[in-house]
């Protein structure tokens, strides 16, 4: 049965559930690369403070200029996640932006979309712009990632008469949008060990995890990794999100979990699982490797990051191209998860 969540605006009935529906949309939208500029207009301080275990949706205007083309409509929103949601860790937090059916984006670049996650700064949005481009780093590996779109964000508080300056933010392809792309539907509601899955999507996105120094990441808790298959009985295949804990973003507040017995997110640690056989890590390897011109252009030719972090996360790739290209590195490295200690320690989320 679907459910539904009303929101007043506008008589617009915003659609919050349908697992059912197929999802096609225009991909204008993640087709630029130039940020999109939005603006999100109503009680702001009422949204951002509803920060609870059951959030609710709220109303507001939202506003959008992509190159010629620009709308404004009513839609619903409401505060997501779970450590970028505690105010003690984050200014602002991630949104869920809901669209339901609005017949204004029919010929816009959101066309189609319901809803869609919008990555908020935490502390400071040079952050949002390094993550950004952790995750064009996994397009240019596989179709199998989420898209993202890099944004201008203002907010006009309504009810406060305040306005911010602009600042960066991500918008996300809705999961199931990301899923249809690739033939899949979303898997849900069972538990998938890391063994289970497509070997080969689990070694890409394990060594990506290992490339871009990201330790907060489970598929059996779906910490930060979603699942998709052609059935959703069928062998799942993993999809990574949400880096800002990862090393090459460096963000001040990411730690790692001290199971792991990390000082910093810059120490590398291979989190998948035993296999003694190095001779299967090798078309992952390969991959990388094939990439790596395209990889290092991201950072070299950005104009979103200074050339202090260039030069430092430059640094950072050598190092893993170092270890992936050389056996006697890679077999250390890799043959980490069949030592034992803390190989093994899975990461759950924060709210388990």
């Amino acid at each position: 049965m679907n459910k539904f969540v009303l929101c007043s605006v506008l008589g617009l009935t915003i659609l919050s559930a349908n697992k059912d529906r197929q999802h096609y949309y225009s991909d204008d939208l993640f087709a630029r690369e130039e940020p999109i500029e939005i603006t999100l207009r109503g009680d702001l301080s009422a949204l951002m403070k509803d920060r609870g275990q059951d959030p609710q949706y709220h109303n507001l205007t939202f506003s959008f200029r992509d190159g010629e083309k620009s709308a404004s409509i009513s839609i619903c929103s409401k505060v997501r996640g779970h450590f970028r949601k505690d105010e003690s860790n984050c200014s602002y937090p991630p949104l869920l932006l809901n669209f339901g059916k609005a017949p204004a984006l029919g010929n816009t670049p959101f066309a189609g979309q319901e809803k869609m996650k919008l990555v908020m700064p935490c502390r400071g949005d040079r952050y949002v712009a390094r993550e950004y481009l952790v995750y064009r780093i996994y397009n240019l590996l596989t179709p199998k990632s989420f898209k993202a779109r890099l944004a201008r964000v203002t907010l006009e508080d309504s009810v406060k008469g305040k306005t911010t300056e602009s600042f960066y933010g991500i918008l996300l392809e809705e999961e199931s949008q990301m899923a249809a792309r690739n033939g899949n539907v979303p898997v849900e509601g069972r538990i998938v060990r890391p063994e289970n899955t497509v070997r080969e999507d689990f070694l890409r996105m394990a060594v990506f995890e290992y490339l871009i120094g990201n330790t907060d990441w489970s598929v059996q808790y779906m910490q930060n990794v979603k699942l998709m298959a052609p059935r959703p009985d069928a062998q799942a295949i993993p999809v990574p999100y949400d880096f800002d804990h990862a090393g090459i973003v460096a963000a001040p507040y990411a730690k790692p979990s001290e199971m792991l017995e990390l000082a910093s997110t810059r120490i590398r640690r291979y989190r998948g699982f035993c296999i003694e056989d190095m001779t299967v890590y090798q078309p992952a390897f390969d991959q990388f490797n094939a990439i790596k011109t395209q990889l290092y252009g991201l950072y070299t030719e950005s104009k979103l990051i200074d050339a202090s972090y260039i030069k430092s996360t430059t640094k950072f790739m050598d190092e893993f191209y170092k270890t992936i290209n050389d056996p006697k590195l890679a077999r250390r490295e890799f043959l980490y998860p069949c030592d034992g200690s803390t190989a093994n320690v899975v990461i759950k989320p924060l709210d388990k």
